[in-house]
């Protein structure tokens, strides 16, 4: 009967840590849904100005309508020839693409978010070969009007009308890419074929263009150099690494690829243009709603912990703490988590922490001084709380170091558990409680 009281407390305890998973639960999904709506005033940033932009180009398309005399045999036996005709064009890439540009970032307010927009303003040179396409052996080519063409993901963003040269002259752009499906973007017409050569050697273009969150350059010549830099001081960088130089002042990357390290040329040639791309991300190193929701996954952990702190009092100590003091205290520290998310969304987020950990740790220490009958044993408390809540900010910042540095501080407090409780007498306690 002694042993059966003790395991009922324990048992009693037990169901009130798995009750106030239940609250703790409810943040998490509140955690979600605030990221869901973040995520619809992306959508609207995106909807009034431009989305995320993929630039592919300049490509060089040749038409062409291939004829030739096919020999059968008939129904009949007899030998006849006909004449068949297919079209389509070959996609030719730039022996050499050299692409300079800086992004121009701000923010966008819409609704409580802020999203990352910017200004990409760009100078593209690039060199083409001349050379047609060759025919098969029998096959007669006749050749269309060839034209360039530039792939936007999204030309709602283009400022102004870009300004193109073909061998330093001007050359009109057109809306579309014209027989490029899957690729929206411009195209401009060139001099027709002749001699068995395409005109138009170097081509030239300065553009600005708008967008959201991020860039992509999809690197399309034989030999491709890529710079962009830009005062955003957080970038990540997707598809290849650059030689970059990062810093508070923003940064500056510089790309160096070849054709041979990447397979985009015959993914195009095969009408997939969505292939591998140099991308730049502007993103906040600081996420609300991450470090939101990673802070509440050690919400149970410090429930459990303060439990264990008021169960050694109790029966260390001879203090009897009610089921429902167990609860209050539990829902103080489950409501750390809900001040912390909502605060984040109006101040910094280290500024959110700190006054909802003030605020938990006060109110902790004011109710736990009746609990416990003393000021001084509540004081105690409230910097094993100021101690966990350190521990916590702590890992939230160290994401690499997260798990190791969590094993460790569990691993603490059950060395340091058992230490305390290695010489009593359980048995005896058992007989204590009423």
């Amino acid at each position: 009967m002694k042993s059966f009281r003790l395991l009922l407390r324990f048992l009693t305890v037990g169901g009130l840590v798995l009750l106030l998973l239940i609250p703790l639960a409810l943040i998490r999904g509140l955690i979600g849904e605030r990221e869901s709506y973040r995520a619809q005033a992306v959508q609207r940033v995106v909807q009034n100005n431009a989305g995320s932009q993929r630039f592919v180009g300049p490509l060089r398309v040749v038409p062409w309508t291939d004829t030739q005399t096919v020999t059968y045999v008939g129904d009949d036996g007899v030998t006849r020839n006909r004449v068949e005709r297919s079209s389509g064009y070959s996609l030719q890439v730039p022996v050499s693409l050299d692409i300079v540009g800086r992004l121009e970032p701000r923010r966008l307010k819409s609704g409580l978010y802020e999203v990352p927009v910017y200004e990409w303003k760009a100078k593209l040179k690039a060199e083409f070969d001349d050379k047609l396409p060759l025919a098969a052996n029998g096959v007669s080519r006749e050749y269309g009007i060839p034209y360039l063409a530039f792939g936007i993901s999204d030309v709602r963003g283009l400022v102004g009308t870009p300004v193109l040269r073909l061998d330093g002259a001007a050359l009109p752009l057109q809306a579309g890419t014209s027989e490029l499906k899957g690729l929206d973007g411009l195209h401009a017409m060139l001099p027709a074929a002749s001699d068995g050569k395409v005109g138009g050697h170097r081509v030239e273009m300065d553009f600005v263009l708008k967008g959201t969150q991020s860039l992509s350059v999809a690197p399309v010549g034989n030999g491709n150099h890529i710079v962009l830099g830009s005062p955003w001081p957080h970038p990540k960088f997707d598809g290849y690494s650059p030689r970059s130089e990062t810093g508070p002042g923003g940064f500056n990357a510089t790309w160096d690829i070849s054709s041979l390290s990447s397979n985009i040329q015959s993914r195009m040639q095969a009408g997939d243009f969505d292939a591998d791309s140099v991308k730049i991300g502007l993103i906040d190193p600081v996420d609300v709603y991450t470090l939101a929701d990673r802070a509440s996954k050690y919400g149970i952990l410090f429930v459990v912990l303060t439990f264990v702190g008021f169960g050694l009092f109790e029966l260390i100590k001879r203090l009897p703490i009610h089921p429902l003091q167990y609860l209050l205290v539990g829902l103080a520290l489950a409501i750390f988590f809900l001040l912390l998310l909502s605060l984040s969304e109006h101040v910094a987020f280290w500024q959110a922490y700190l006054a909802s950990a003030a605020a938990c740790i006060g109110l902790q220490f004011v109710y736990l001084s009746g609990v416990l009958k003393s000021w001084l044993r509540a004081s105690g408390f409230a910097t094993m709380l100021t101690a966990l809540y350190g521990v916590l900010y702590t890992l939230l910042l160290s994401e690499d170091n997260a798990l190791l540095m969590g094993s460790l501080l569990l691993f603490g407090i059950l060395a340091t558990i058992m230490w305390i409780t290695r010489k009593v007498d359980w048995y005896e306690l058992g007989t204590s409680l009423r």
